[in-house]
């Protein structure tokens, strides 16, 4: 097996911005070899793009892999279409020039069965790249913004008992077709904190809200809560809404739930969309999980309530320019959550039962997080978002940094999140 690479680094005088709007379009006619084009959808709803060159009769595929708004970074792999090699993954990446404008770079790795090949087909991908680069530069004047709109339904509470498991309370959309879309909070959240999303999503996919185990209308079981007892309450939801398949979306804890019912039941997701966090614990040392678990049930070991603490935990959890509405409904959402419940919930984070497996996340992800956050930051859940692009067997990767919100972003910045959020829904399989 012979590996070679083709990079090609261009200059725009457009802005980033400009050179990104017509970038980030996969499946665009901007590309002066492109003869026709027509995008497609494989059966997890991953975008492809089929396509022609002028002068030839071969169609070529290309599956997208990875895509970030706020890297101005996209990748993609070749599906068919170029003869007499194994692999061949492609990068795209937009960035300020120092002295102004933009630097664009695009690069394609290759792998084919002899040294040759490989080199023949980065020599004629370069010439190729250089033209798309020029035609991009020409082209990002003409930059348009796309909207996404909605018309949001009404919500209702439903409360689900199961035998001897706890009760467990949901915020529920009018039923439709298609998966079922899962909201999950923080240890320090609830249900409430997701109405924003959840009115959204359920425009366009059924959607619940899930208050997790003995938070707000939910009971605790009666033993100390497991992963694996969360992993049942969501299928305990998932046939009660009378859902085939469901999108997981946690902020923080839930994040971590969600990633770790993606480990047992990856063929149950349709989608999995992870926010202010996902590996939790699971990578932590045992003395870092310790420290982690010690240093927040020192208050609760001391007879104090989450109500008592629930000002300092707030000054953590906000970016540096939230709202007083924001950090009064954080507040309210920490100094309702029984020290019971607190305990619980940092009880079961602190002992998680595996390290993650991403090649096992076969369903499309999107990863996002604030920019200010100090528990979950850019530069760690963007680092968690490449793993996947590199593990996944088939990946299918967004990653968006949330700017000017804290940990809590789906709060701090509903707007700009659901936007996100609605465009990944909307590409999903009904």
């Amino acid at each position: 097996m012979a590996r070679d690479r083709v990079q090609v680094i261009g200059r725009s005088s457009a802005s980033p911005e400009a050179v990104w709007a017509v970038a980030r379009d996969f499946c665009g006619h901007w590309h002066p070899g492109v003869a026709t084009i027509r995008a497609e959808r494989d059966a997890r709803g991953s975008l492809v793009r089929a396509f022609t060159a002028h002068g030839e009769d071969t169609l070529y595929r290309e599956r997208l892999t990875f895509l970030s708004d706020s890297d101005r970074s996209l990748a993609y792999t070749h599906l068919e279409g170029i003869a007499g090699i194994d692999r061949y993954d492609a990068r795209f990446t937009v960035s300020p020039a120092k002295d102004g404008g933009s630097s664009i770079e695009w690069t394609a790795d290759v792998e084919a069965p002899d040294a040759a090949r490989a080199a023949s087909v980065c020599l004629g991908t370069k010439p190729i790249f250089e033209a798309g680069i020029d035609a991009l530069s020409k082209q990002a004047e003409r930059q348009a913004e796309t909207q996404v709109g909605a018309v949001f339904p009404s919500v209702e509470v439903e409360d689900l008992s199961f035998g001897e498991a706890p009760r467990l309370a949901l915020t529920v959309t009018p039923r439709k077709q298609g998966p079922l879309c899962l909201f999950l909070h923080g240890i320090g959240g609830g249900r409430a904190n997701w109405l924003p999303q959840l009115t959204a999503a359920g425009s366009i996919m059924s959607a619940a809200a899930l208050d997790l185990r003995g938070y707000g209308d939910s009971t605790l079981g009666p033993d100390q809560s497991t992963v694996d007892d969360y992993c049942a309450d969501i299928l305990h939801v998932r046939e009660a809404l009378g859902a085939d398949r469901l999108v997981l979306v946690g902020l923080s804890y839930g994040s971590w739930i969600a990633t770790s019912f993606a480990m047992r039941h990856p063929d149950l997701l349709a989608g999995l969309v992870l926010s202010g966090g996902c590996t939790g614990m699971s990578e932590a040392g045992v003395e870092e999980r310790e420290a982690f678990r010690v240093s927040r049930l020192v208050p609760i070991d001391a007879g104090q309530t989450p109500a008592d603490f629930a000002p300092s935990v707030v000054k953590v959890l906000a970016g540096p320019n939230a709202s007083d509405v924001t950090k009064a409904q954080l507040l309210q959402s920490m100094a309702a959550i029984p020290a019971t419940t607190y305990r619980d919930a940092l009880m079961c984070f602190t002992n998680p039962p595996e390290r993650f497996d991403f090649s096992r996340l076969d369903m499309p992800v999107l990863m996002m997080t604030g920019e200010h956050d100090r528990l979950a930051s850019p530069t760690e859940i963007r680092g968690v978002a490449r793993r996947i692009l590199d593990q996944a067997p088939m990946p299918d990767v967004r990653y968006e940094t949330i700017m000017d919100a804290g940990h809590v972003c789906n709060v701090e910045q509903p707007e700009v999140y659901n936007r996100v959020l609605l465009e990944f829904l909307g590409k999903l399989p009904t």
